[in-house]
C-alpha cells in the first residue's frame, strides 16, 4: 500500500492509502474511455464546377447533406477553368443554391471567398436548427409530406 495524493489542488490536499499500481491503471482506463467517447469532426470536401448539370448538382448536394447529417464539416469548392474565373458570380450562385437547400441543417462557417482559381465555402452542421426541426415534426404528427388530403375511396374524383 502507498500514500497517494488524490486531489492536490484541494485545501488541504487529499491523500489516500491505496495500491498505487491499481490507481494508475484505473486512471488510464478512465482516460481511454473518455477518448473513445469523443466525437471526431472530420472535414469533407465536395467539388463543383460553374457549369454543373442539375442531376450532378442534386447528387453532390445530397452527399453534402449526408456528410452534415453524420456531423462532419463540409468544404465546398467551386473550381474555375480558363475564363470562368472572370465570372465569380456563377460560383456564388451555386453556393447560394447549396446553402438554400441545406437551410435548417447547416450553417455557413466560412463565407465564400475566391482563392486563386477556386471559390471556397465551409458548412458546419447546425445542431440547434436540427433539434427545432425535429421538435416541429413531432408536434405536427404524421401527415402526408406534400400536405395533400387523400380522397375517400367511395367518392369519385372530378
Amino acid at each position: 500500500m502507498d500514500l497517494v495524493e488524490v486531489a492536490p489542488m484541494a485545501t488541504p490536499p487529499v491523500c489516500r492509502i491505496m495500491d498505487y499500481g491499481k490507481f494508475k491503471f484505473d486512471e488510464a482506463q478512465r482516460a481511454k474511455e473518455s477518448r473513445r467517447k469523443t466525437v471526431h469532426v472530420g472535414l469533407k470536401e465536395m467539388k463543383y464546377r460553374p457549369k454543373i448539370g442539375s442531376g450532378d448538382f442534386d447528387t453532390k448536394t445530397r452527399q453534402v447533406a449526408k456528410f452534415l447529417e453524420e456531423g462532419h464539416k463540409v468544404k465546398i469548392t467551386i473550381m474555375f477553368r480558363g475564363r470562368e474565373v472572370f465570372h465569380p458570380e456563377l460560383g456564388k450562385r451555386i453556393l447560394d443554391r447549396i446553402v438554400e437547400q441545406m437551410d435548417g441543417s447547416a450553417k455557413v462557417e466560412a463565407e465564400p471567398r475566391l482563392d486563386g482559381r477556386n471559390m471556397v465555402m465551409v458548412l458546419a452542421p447546425d445542431k440547434r436548427a436540427k433539434q427545432s426541426a425535429a421538435a416541429r415534426q413531432r408536434n405536427q404528427g404524421p401527415e402526408d409530406p406534400g400536405g395533400h388530403v387523400a380522397p375517400d375511396r367511395g367518392q369519385q374524383e372530378e
